[in-house]
């Protein structure tokens, strides 16, 4: 989970280079076209970091990611610091809500890092459609492990 939520707050944090591909709608930017250039380009750089990091795990992993994305960054050392800042928020969050388990956990991680944004209305909206939309992908690859539960969630995910 905390990988998970790292590398969510990996794609959130890299605005230098585009919003994260699946959660938002170029068609609806002041400029479509610049949108989805910028939207294209971090999934390059994205799957040029995943490349560069294939093999490592957990914290390794992370790091490596941080360090691959931010060197494709306009200004490398500002996101190394905007990464570090969204660190520090999880860690403060996650001590937070540490007692909690299960939904009341993820509710809580949720109310403590939308706090901190610039919009939190619009942070906790988000983060419900894509709750909503991970519900959705368990529901219909329900039973499925390993090479069967990814190809599901691919397959599901292109809807």
């Amino acid at each position: 989970m905390r990988l998970l939520l790292t590398a969510a707050l990996l794609a959130a944090s890299c605005g230098a280079l585009a919003q994260a591909p699946r959660t938002f709608d170029c068609s609806q930017a002041k400029d479509p076209r610049a949108c989805e250039e910028r939207r294209d380009k971090l999934k390059a750089a994205h799957e040029h970091a995943q490349k560069a990091c294939e093999g490592r795990k957990g914290a390794e992993r992370s790091d490596c990611m941080r360090t691959q994305m931010c060197s494709q960054a306009a200004d490398p050392k500002n996101c190394e610091e905007r990464i570090g800042k969204l660190k520090d928020a999880h860690d403060k969050a996650r001590a937070a809500c540490d007692a909690k388990k299960g939904d009341e956990a993820r509710e809580c991680m949720r109310t403590q890092m939308c706090s901190q944004s610039q919009d939190p209305a619009k942070c906790e909206a988000g983060a419900k459609v894509r709750a909503a939309e991970r519900q959705r992908l368990r529901e219909a690859c329900k039973g499925k492990t390993g090479e069967d539960l990814r190809a599901c969630v691919q397959a599901n995910r292109q809807k």
